[in-house]
C-alpha cells in the first residue's frame, strides 16, 4: 500500500479513518506522524468508531497508552511515543504483548515502534493548505484545515491491500 490522500476537516479525518478500520486486523500496528494539532488523535478517533470500540477515544499523551475494547473484533490499542525517548522505553510498554487481539496504533512512534512489528502500515499527516494558500503553521492550528495523508505499507502484509472507497453520503 503506498496511497496519498487529501482530507478537508476533521470530519474527513474520522471518515478516513473507518475507512482504515475496515482493512485493520489483530496483530496489526499502524504508526502515526505528523506536528502537532496534524490530526493523529482525530484519526485514530475514527478507527476506534470504524473498530466499534467502547468508550471515547482521547489522546494518550500523558497516560502513554490506553486499551479500548471493542465489542466484537479486535481491541484498539492506542499509545503515544511523544514523551518517550528511546526504544526500550517502548518495548516497556509490551504494546506486542497482546497483538493477537488488539490493533495497535502508535502516535509519534516513527524511530521508536518500527521493532514492534515487521509488518507496519505507517502513516504521515502533514499541513496542506493547497496552491496560493498561506502556509498552516506546524503547531495547533485549525482542525478543519486540510491535511495530507500519506500511507506506506510495510512488509507481505500490506503489499497487495488498497484503502476502501469512502463511504456514501
Amino acid at each position: 500500500m503506498k496511497e496519498t490522500v487529501r482530507v478537508e476537516t476533521a470530519a474527513g479525518m474520522r471518515a478516513l479513518g473507518r475507512r482504515l478500520a475496515r482493512l485493520l486486523r489483530a496483530g496489526d500496528l499502524v504508526i502515526l506522524n505528523g506536528p502537532l494539532g496534524a490530526g493523529k488523535t482525530t484519526l485514530v478517533q475514527g478507527i476506534g468508531s470504524g473498530l466499534r470500540v467502547r468508550g471515547p477515544v482521547t489522546s494518550p499523551t500523558f497516560v502513554i497508552a490506553r486499551v479500548h475494547p471493542a465489542a466484537a473484533g479486535p481491541a484498539l490499542v492506542h499509545a503515544d511515543a511523544y514523551r518517550l525517548g528511546s526504544v526500550s522505553e517502548v518495548d516497556d510498554l509490551d504494546l506486542d504483548a497482546d497483538t493477537a487481539r488488539s490493533v495497535t496504533v502508535v502516535e509519534w512512534g516513527e524511530g521508536l515502534a518500527e521493532e514492534l512489528a515487521e509488518d507496519r502500515l505507517e502513516i504521515s499527516i502533514a499541513p496542506d493548505p493547497g496552491p496560493g494558500a498561506a502556509a498552516i503553521p506546524d503547531v495547533g492550528g485549525d482542525e478543519d484545515s486540510p491535511r495530507t495523508v500519506r500511507l506506506s505499507g510495510i512488509g507481505p502484509r500490506w503489499s497487495d491491500v488498497a484503502l476502501p472507497p469512502a463511504e456514501a453520503g
